[in-house]
């Protein structure tokens, strides 16, 4: 079916939607999200928001694995190039700037297609967030002081014994992470999963199509992300920070330099790792990653599994999609 024929199946189908239809397309990193993505919009009136961490800091374009400024320019994204790598970006924001994104889009006539790898943003989108305490800045340094006497590890399992919920969904070096969820713990008395079951739940009105590409062999997806990152630093991301670096006021413990690749980046230009042990690190870091995000996946969303590696991929969502949006 071609664009303007879906796009006037689409406009006369949706009365029958009890609710405005939109596509959630999720995977853990290297899973092939953003082809598929940019396939669907090829072929069906959707429009593009990036669910990504990452993306939503201006000039860090290798790193964080956006497309390029001709695909960006042939099919726009929402929710990239926000703010500066020296700014914060939480849930909450995201929440607000992708119900603002969603609600532009249909009222255009189009479906959003909801495309990344961040699941925190996809649970908060679709579940609400917990009132749960702000931050504060002196607490946050003596949890950080105590990371440096102690490591990232000890914390963890500091975490575990307050709060096994949440330590059991985070890996023992997520820094940023571990220190909110000891924060909140210090500050509420309670733990953060606690908090996050008690919140109310009311999801946007929206019929949401909640996709995961997943790899059937893990030790493929693993191959995948040392290609990736090959790449990447072949594209220059020791180049891209160094500029970061000069035109940004930047220290290692804002959450844009958290950003795996990044992170291991600063420390072999610091001279505290080789290169060669910085790409090592780099693809394990990677590899980790796509692990939370995998576990995320499984114990957080209802969503129809799609093989990641399998050479129809594109066929099989956009045939899923075409099929949810004629069906409903």
């Amino acid at each position: 079916m071609t664009s303007a024929a879906m796009s006037s199946a689409v406009s006369a189908l949706r009365p029958n939607f009890p609710l405005p239809p939109a596509i959630l397309l999720m995977g853990p990193t290297a899973s092939g999200k953003t082809a598929v993505a940019l396939a669907l919009a090829e072929r069906l009136p959707v429009e593009l928001v990036s669910v990504d961490s990452a993306q939503v800091f201006r000039d860090m374009d290798i790193g964080a694995a956006k497309p390029d400024r001709a695909t960006l320019a042939r099919i726009p994204h929402r929710l990239i190039d926000l703010i500066s790598p020296e700014e914060s970006y939480s849930a909450a924001r995201f929440c607000a700037d992708a119900l603002a994104a969603l609600a532009e889009i249909t009222a255009a006539g189009k479906i959003p297609l909801l495309v990344g790898g961040t699941m925190l943003y996809f649970r908060a989108l679709l579940h609400g967030l917990a009132e749960l305490p702000p931050a504060d800045c002196a607490l946050r340094a003596e949890i950080d002081a105590e990371a440096a006497r102690l490591g990232w590890p000890a914390m963890h399992a500091r975490l575990a014994a307050l709060d096994p919920a949440t330590a059991a969904r985070l890996h023992p070096t997520d820094s940023q992470r571990l220190q909110r969820a000891l924060e909140i713990c210090h500050l509420s008395g309670r733990s953060m999963s606690e908090l996050l079951a008690a919140s109310p739940r009311q999801p946007p009105p929206y019929a949401f199509l909640s996709l995961a590409l997943l790899p059937s062999e893990r030790a493929a997806l693993h191959a995948r992300i040392a290609r990736r990152f090959d790449a990447m630093l072949l594209a220059g991301l020791d180049d891209e920070l160094r500029r970061l670096r000069e035109k940004y006021a930047l220290t290692p413990d804002l959450p844009s330099m958290r950003c795996v690749g990044y992170r291991q980046m600063w420390e072999a230009q610091e001279g505290r790792m080789s290169y060669p042990e910085m790409r090592e690190r780099g693809i394990y870091a990677t590899r980790q990653l796509a692990k939370r995000q995998i576990t995320w996946l499984g114990n957080s969303f209802t969503a129809e599994i799609f093989d990641c590696l399998a050479d129809d991929l594109t066929d099989a969502v956009s045939r899923r999609v075409e099929g949810f949006l004629s069906s409903n």
